[in-house]
């Protein structure tokens, strides 16, 4: 499968040469699909039902079960506002993402359409960011994973856990991309049910029609000091929680590259964007905040764990625990392919090593999947080693790189739009609405949610770190550049000197 497509103008007719072909990779196979694993090409090996289920189970992570009790806590009933804020966030990011992907579906996604729109310096920089990101994911999700089932099997030491579920997952990946998609159809389909049936279980507790419950109405949202307990300041407080939480969303944009159809797969995906988010986030943290007073210490832990045991529901605890292993597996799947694609579309642009750009005979880039896999072993060293000092700066110093993505993200749109409306109209078949007012609109937001993670204690190290990060991978893009300018001086000068 290829990464680059070529542009076209009205006329149909190619009108600019892709930027890998220019860097010495592998041309683009026809209309850019259909490419075959080992000849310099990502393999089209994920099914329609595949990207399906990586679009919707995609936001749901292990913080949405776990995670959202704090946030909660600290805001009140008013959670929903912060997941509202947020959820209008995201849909906006993913229009414009959507927008790009169905013109032009790369395995690099928005690091491919900055290096276009912005410069390479753009691509470079929030492609490596992005792939810290996931990395260190990796190291969370391991260990997470690791407790559970070290909780189950006790003579098992945790490492030990940690290790077989990185082997497995790696063995998945580097196997086959259908195997990855396989894997994740299965994950993401027990979260998505898991959910689902929770809703279910919640409305009727809501509605009094569960033995042992009554209609409890709104004394929970509106009682207990109010919905917002902690004031209009919290609302944004627990959006800087909630934030991070949809990060996974984009992955259908990367992954619907090696899909015989990506243009139908990234249009279903950001369609049904708005649903996901209402249903899964709002919906079921809706009815958590209903059925149980938002200060007591059970909903602090697990929430939803607490909203079973409310209901009834016998070894509440366990079945939580198997739903949340399944989310971990899920997202540390979805996190070594991500990983992987963005380190194979910086190799493809000339912005990683070469050996990152090279496929299997199956189509699978093996060295940016290992690459990848060894720096989360790292991650997951630190995290027994150095859990409050390496592990912990890690943390910090990618935890704004969700917001530094979705402003990469509007402002390429702002010239891609422009660069496909003149060279290729015709694959404009998903249009951010109101462009370019709305564009506008959520660039200032997300400008606003930075500055406020300024004025809170953890959000303010957070945002402090990530742009130290950030500006060393940008000194690290302007050296690349420099040598890359540098190199190809001399080729430039011996042309020019030809009669």
């Amino acid at each position: 499968m290829s990464t680059d497509i070529p542009k076209r103008s009205k006329a149909g007719s190619p009108v600019a040469a892709p930027r890998a072909a220019a860097d010495g990779a592998a041309p683009a196979g026809p209309g850019g699909h259909g490419g075959h694993g080992g000849d310099g090409h990502l393999q089209a090996g994920l099914k329609n039902r595949h990207l399906s289920m990586i679009a919707i189970g995609g936001v749901i992570g292990a913080g949405l079960f776990v995670g959202s009790g704090a946030g909660i806590a600290a805001t009140g009933p008013g959670i929903l506002l912060s997941y509202l804020l947020a959820g209008v966030l995201v849909v906006m990011v993913m229009r414009m993402l959507g927008e790009m992907a169905a013109a032009d579906p790369q395995s690099g996604s928005f690091s491919a359409y900055a290096d276009r729109a912005l410069g390479r310096w753009a691509g470079f920089t929030i492609g490596w960011l992005y792939w810290f990101f996931w990395v260190v994911v990796l190291g969370v999700e391991a260990t997470a994973g690791a407790k559970i089932l070290n909780g189950w099997l006790p003579s098992v030491p945790q490492w030990a856990f940690a290790l077989l579920v990185m082997a497995v997952l790696t063995s998945t990946n580097l196997f086959s991309v259908a195997s990855y998609g396989e894997f994740e159809f299965w994950f993401a389909g027990i979260k998505v049910v898991a959910i689902a049936a929770f809703i279910v279980i919640g409305l009727l507790a809501v509605f009094g029609v569960l033995p042992n419950t009554h209609a409890v109405g709104t004394t929970n949202l509106f009682g207990h000091g109010g919905f917002l307990p902690h004031g209009v300041g919290a609302v944004f407080s627990g959006m800087l929680t909630v934030v991070f939480a949809f990060m996974g969303s984009e992955i259908v944009t990367l992954a619907a590259g090696e899909s015989s159809d990506p243009e139908r797969a990234v249009s279903k995906a950001t369609n049904s964007v708005i649903w996901r988010i209402g249903i899964f986030y709002l919906g079921s943290i809706a009815i958590v905040v209903t059925l149980l007073p938002w200060d007591s210490a059970s909903v602090k832990g697990s929430p939803y764990v607490a909203v079973l045991e409310h209901v009834g529901i016998p070894g509440a605890g366990q079945v939580m625990n198997v739903i949340v292993l399944t989310a971990v597996l899920s997202c540390l799947n979805s996190g070594l392919y991500t990983a992987s694609r963005m380190a194979f579309s910086l190799g493809r642009r000339g912005d990683a090593p070469a050996a990152f750009a090279k496929v299997t005979s199956r189509g699978v880039p093996r060295t940016a999947i290992l690459a990848s896999v060894v720096f989360g072993f790292v991650a997951v060293f630190f995290n027994y080693t150095s859990p409050n000092t390496v592990f912990q700066f890690l943390l910090n110093s990618s935890g704004a790189v969700a917001l530094f993505v979705w402003l990469v993200i509007c402002a390429s749109q702002l010239r891609m739009r422009r660069i496909i409306e003149r060279e290729s109209p015709e694959r404009l078949t998903v249009r951010m609405w109101l462009f370019p007012y709305l564009t506008w609109a959520t660039i200032g937001l997300i400008a606003f949610v930075v500055i406020y993670m300024f004025t809170d204690h953890d959000g303010r190290n957070q945002m402090i770190l990530s742009l130290a990060a950030a500006a060393i991978v940008l000194a690290a893009a302007k050296v690349v550049d420099s040598r890359r300018k540098a190199a190809a001086a001399p080729v430039d000068q011996g042309l020019s000197d030809k009669p």
